[in-house]
Order: structure tokens, then sequence, then C-alpha cells
């Protein structure tokens, strides 16, 4: 049996540092667990930047190397790697990256590319008589257990049941395995343009104190709603009236 790990580049919430991705390390020991169970040849593989060393935590948690296949950051990866799939019995990967902005359909692409079933939301995995037996999240604590015959593809949930093992000496001993590929780039992606997440301003509002009964009416009928419009005076007595305005809203707190 051959089984497959797809991992991922992570960020770090607060920082923005690059390190593994805690769904594809989730997805990963749930791997290494499988392969010593049935004997079976495990694979990481990661697409893009081979020298990103956020790539060598995940021979810490396990993988005793990562085969990289290199292409730059606005490549497709899809094609890639279901020419490199191709053949594997079982495909691990997390739901989705941790890059802001990721839409989580790469799973998707490859088990459509593959015409591999795929089984999204797994936390829990066994393999029986060529079968998969996936325990799957569900919203509101729910859990559903589906069964998939092999060749499958099978995302894992951030919550699954995997207890992830960080061993420095394992880091020391992997390799990061560098393989080419050709890439190119499609004429959607040409017309998108990539840039970093920036947040966006909030809007200061008033919280609403009146009864739903007056603010139906106020929807049926022209009414005022109070305020002052400050034309004269000098600047600073404008902004003393605004401050005064969030100060009475509580939308500020000096």
């Amino acid at each position: 049996m051959k089984i497959a790990v797809l991992v991922s580049v992570g960020r770090h919430p607060v920082s923005g540092v690059a390190r593994y991705s805690r769904n594809d390390a989730a997805a990963l020991t749930l791997a290494l667990s499988l392969a010593r169970t049935h004997g079976a040849t495990l694979d990481v593989l990661h697409a893009g930047d081979a020298s990103n060393a956020a790539l060598k935590e995940y021979l810490a948690l396990g993988a005793r190397s990562v085969e990289v296949l290199e292409m730059p950051p606005d490549a497709d990866p899809v094609s890639q790697l279901s020419a490199r799939l191709r053949g594997y019995d079982l495909v691990l990967t997390g739901t989705r990256a941790e890059g802001g902005f990721d839409s989580g359909m790469l799973p998707y692409r490859v088990a459509h590319a593959l015409a591999m079933p795929l089984v999204g939301a797994a936390v829990d995995l066994a393999l029986r008589d060529g079968c998969a037996q996936v325990r799957q999240f569900m919203p509101k604590g729910l859990r559903r257990r589906v069964e998939v015959r092999l060749p499958a593809l099978i995302a894992v949930h951030p919550l699954a049941n995997a207890a992830t093992s960080y061993a420095y000496a394992r880091l020391r001993e992997g390799t990061i395995e560098r393989a080419a590929t050709p890439h190119g780039t499609t004429p959607e992606q040409s017309a998108w343009t990539i840039r970093p997440a920036t947040a966006k301003p909030v809007r200061l509002a008033a919280a609403e104190k009146r009864s739903g009964h007056a603010r139906m009416l106020s929807a049926t009928t022209t009414e005022s709603r109070g305020g002052s419009v400050v034309i004269e005076g000098s600047c600073v007595e404008k902004a003393q009236v605004i401050l005064a305005y969030l100060r009475e809203h509580q939308l500020v707190d000096y």
C-alpha cells in the first residue's frame, strides 16, 4: 500500500512567521499511524519553494523526507501533484492552508484530476478490507461515519484525533528532496493580483437603543433622527463636538 500526504506552509496568526500547517500536521500524524499499522509506504509531498525553512518542521513531526515539487508561488500545482500522485492508494491532506484567504479547493481539484472519491472533514481514519472508514466532523458536535473504497483522498479536519509529536533529532536526520517540475501560468491566474491581506478599517456606529416598534415605525415614516450640523467655529471646536459624540455613545474610551 502506498500513502501520500500533501503538506503546505502555514503562518503564525499573530506574527505571520512561516511555520508548519497544524491542519497538515494532523494529516501527517494520521498517515504515520496508518503506515506503521499496515506496513505501508509513506511519501510526504509539497508544491512550492524547497528553501522554505518551515518544511523542516515536518521532519521533526515524523516525516523521514519531504519531496518538494519546485514551482513559483503563482503556479497552479494541481497538474503536477496529480501526475505525481498517480498510483497511490490513499492521499491525505489538510482541509485548507493557513494563508488567510485560501479557498480550500485544492483537495477537490486534485481528487477530480485523479478521478478519486473525496471525504472531507475527517477526524478519525481506519483501513480495513480495501476500504477507508472515516469519522467526519459535523456541525453542533455531531459525527458521521462513512466508508469509501480505495484509492481515495481524505481531507483532515483541524480537530482530528491526532496528537502531534515534535522531536528536534528527527529534524536533523530528515532530508528535503527537490524535484524540478515544468510549470506554467493559466489565463485565469494571470488575471489575478496576489498581495498580502490587510485589515479593513472598522466603521464606528452608535448602538441602537430604540425599541423594535420604534425601529419599524422609522422604516415606514420619515422622521428626524436627531444629531447636529456644525458649520460655524474653528476646527478644534468641530473636533470637540465629534469627540463628545463618540464619548456619549461609548465608541472611544478616552
